[in-house]
């Protein structure tokens, strides 16, 4: 295994340090260190930081490859500055197995650029009926420990209460998509005056934090972890903190476009802008930004959706929902969080990797920049601004929202366990 010296970088916004990376770790960090037979990095004037972690990935792979696959998320995501990623379970077939969660885990170990953690399904199918091999994925090889029925809620609670219960033999943790459906039928976009105005069927906020409202009560009562995905209203943000103040062992996490974006995208009726849940309105985005400051919102995680091109380029409401975030979302925390000043490096470092790392139970990442460590690791040059091409992101597909935005911060390299798989800003495989 090649020995690199990372030179000059500044570990979570600090002061600048020579890294020594060999055998797959950090081995010492230091001023002005020399080792001849190392393969030098230069990177004065870099952040480094922990690899990120996704708790919330689609590669699409089983079933529709066209839109993705293991490998192309994985590239999309080392790019991105990831080094683990939990891929979930929507697929075709839906990963409610102990076999495709491990056909899921395998073909991330082939592709070799993150790690790819399979998020099991919570329902037979995604049908919210019955329970899924919950045990069998935890005990599988790919030590499932996230599960989640997302792009359908878990709606009955008497099921979730089930799921909530049974996960805890394990310390597995049930992810949540907060969604009282209901409440959403034939939603389109954010329920409120411009949805009106554009004759689109809207989606209210209620229908999110009812279901939050319900399930950290049964949490509570269970005392089991309960995940909520992509929060984005600012009535979530609030029963959270609730919850917390409680005691409940409930954590959750808002995406960059729910950070960045609201629903003002819509009135292009620009397909690329439908998602679910749907942007908010300016409100919910400062509510949600001031909770990721805070701690209330635990993660930043991309739902990273990509599409084909006959699924997005079609009238709004034939449209499916679903965003790329993977290669921008750390651009966009940094012009959301760090630029603003609600967040300096090391809190970047805790909502992108160490805490989304706690929450998968995943050992090896979101580890401190110290010698001893597992080098996953970035380097960030965080001045470097550019306008995003979706024709050259990594992904197979091209529904990005931030087309022709131009987003700063750029990842020059990307570490996973000592090996490059982002050198000079290019994938290096």
């Amino acid at each position: 295994m090649t020995t690199y010296l990372i030179k000059g970088a500044r570990p979570l916004g600090g002061d600048a340090a020579d890294i020594l990376v060999k055998d797959g770790r950090i081995a010492s960090i230091g001023d002005s260190l020399t080792v001849p037979s190392a393969e030098m990095v230069d990177a004065a004037g870099l952040i480094a930081l922990p690899g990120l972690v996704d708790l919330h990935t689609h590669l699409r792979e089983p079933g529709r490859e066209d839109a993705e696959t293991v490998e192309t998320g994985s590239r999309a995501a080392a790019l991105g500055g990831f080094t683990a990623v939990h891929a979930m379970a929507n697929t075709d077939p839906v990963a409610d197995t102990a076999g495709v969660v491990e056909q899921v885990w395998r073909l991330g170990e082939q592709a070799g650029l993150v790690d790819v953690v399979p998020v099991g399904a919570v329902t037979v199918g995604l049908k919210g009926e019955r329970l899924a091999e919950l045990g069998a994925m935890a005990d599988s090889a790919a030590r499932v420990r996230v599960f989640s029925d997302d792009g359908h809620c878990v709606a009955d609670p008497a099921l979730m209460r089930r799921a909530l219960e049974y996960v805890k033999a394990f310390d597995g943790v049930v992810a949540q998509h907060a969604e009282e459906p209901r409440l959403t039928v034939g939603a389109q976009m954010h329920e409120g005056d411009r949805s009106a105005r554009l004759g689109l069927t809207g989606w209210p906020a209620a229908a999110e934090e009812a279901i939050i409202a319900r399930d950290v009560l049964l949490a509570g009562h269970v005392g089991a972890r309960l995940h909520v995905c992509h929060v984005s209203t600012a009535g979530s943000v609030e029963l959270l903190r609730w919850a917390k103040s409680r005691g409940v062992q409930v954590t959750a996490e808002v995406t960059p476009h729910h950070l960045l974006l609201t629903d003002a995208c819509a009135e292009g009726y620009d397909p690329v802008f439908k998602v679910n849940p749907p942007l908010r309105t300016d409100e919910d985005v400062a509510a949600l930004r001031a909770g990721l400051a805070d701690g209330t919102i635990d993660a930043v995680a991309t739902d990273h959706a990509p599409h084909a091109v006959e699924d997005k380029e079609s009238e709004w409401a034939q449209a499916r929902p679903g965003m790329l975030g993977l290669e921008q979302a750390l651009s966009v925390v940094v012009e959301t969080m760090v630029e603003t000043g609600l967040l300096d490096w090391p809190g970047v470092a805790d909502r992108m990797s160490v805490r989304p790392a706690a929450i998968g139970r995943l050992s090896g990442h979101g580890r401190p920049i110290a010698p001893g460590e597992p080098a996953n690791l970035l380097l960030l040059d965080p001045s470097s601004r550019a306008v995003v091409d979706p024709a050259a992101l990594a992904s197979r597909s091209r529904n990005s929202p931030y087309a022709g935005r131009e987003l700063p911060g750029r990842v020059v390299a990307t570490f996973l366990r000592g090996v490059p798989t982002v050198l000079d800003g290019k994938a290096v495989r």
